[in-house]
């Protein structure tokens, strides 16, 4: 299946089902801005308000046959198989905190930065979420055009493939290279000092070669929450 057969069939046929799966308050699909760099085709990422509920239609962190009974969440279960390579695919059930928000969750037409963050060796999941949040973020709140910033930690660490998913949006993609560069590049060494001092800091509890990133252009493709912060997997 090529690339565009594969966004074709997403959007137009998987999307519709996606939408109504059971609990899902939120639900967005980020398309690459250079198919050719991108390390994924894209990404899907469904909202749900509590844990349970996600558990009930997506199955656990642990499992990739889960097989709901009936409803949407068995037909969009069934429906993978005809476009995606499920042992290919990572995904992580995770909670959203938002670190900053120029946006009010309009999101549609941005660009996003996803990085799948592995932490560096030696250091403990505690260790790494305590650095990220308390040195990192403060610093990457100021990366120059970052409209928003969200950070996804996985619910359950020990059975998750990342430490977590850092998610920054910017305005264009001028924008998003600008500050945090190419997709193509994972050894960008910005000029701006508010752009400078993130990226001097990954090496400090990042594995980088271990990092999946991905920059696209979002679009909701449904929204009925009530509160920015929940639970999402990607």
């Amino acid at each position: 299946m090529s690339h565009d057969e594969f966004v074709e069939y997403w959007q137009q046929n998987h999307t519709p089902i996606a939408r109504e799966i059971e609990g899902v308050v939120r639900y967005q699909t980020v398309l690459p801005a250079d198919p050719e760099a991108a390390e994924f085709d894209g990404l899907a990422e469904l909202y749900f308000d509590d844990l349970d509920d996600l558990y009930a239609a997506l199955g656990s962190e642990g499992s990739r046959d889960y097989d709901p009974a009936k409803g949407k969440a068995k037909q969009a279960r069934e429906d993978v198989d005809n476009f995606l390579d499920i042992d290919r695919r990572p995904r992580i059930i995770g909670e959203e905190t938002v670190e900053k928000d120029e946006t009010g969750g309009d999101t549609t037409g941005l660009y996003k930065h996803s990085a799948f963050l592995v932490r560096k060796d030696g250091m403990s999941h505690d260790e790494f979420l305590d650095h990220w949040a308390n040195t990192h973020v403060p610093l990457a709140r100021e990366i120059p055009g970052v409209v928003r910033y969200a950070r996804v930690v996985p619910t359950d660490p020990e059975n998750a493939e990342f430490d977590g998913i850092a998610e920054l949006y910017f305005e264009s993609l001028d924008a998003l290279r600008a500050g945090l560069g190419h997709e193509s590049s994972r050894d960008y060494d910005p000029d701006d000092p508010k752009a400078k001092a993130p990226r001097e800091d990954v090496d400090n509890f990042l594995s980088i070669g271990d990092r999946p990133r991905f920059v696209g252009q979002e679009t909701v493709q449904k929204d009925a929450t009530t509160k920015r912060d929940g639970n999402v997997t990607e």
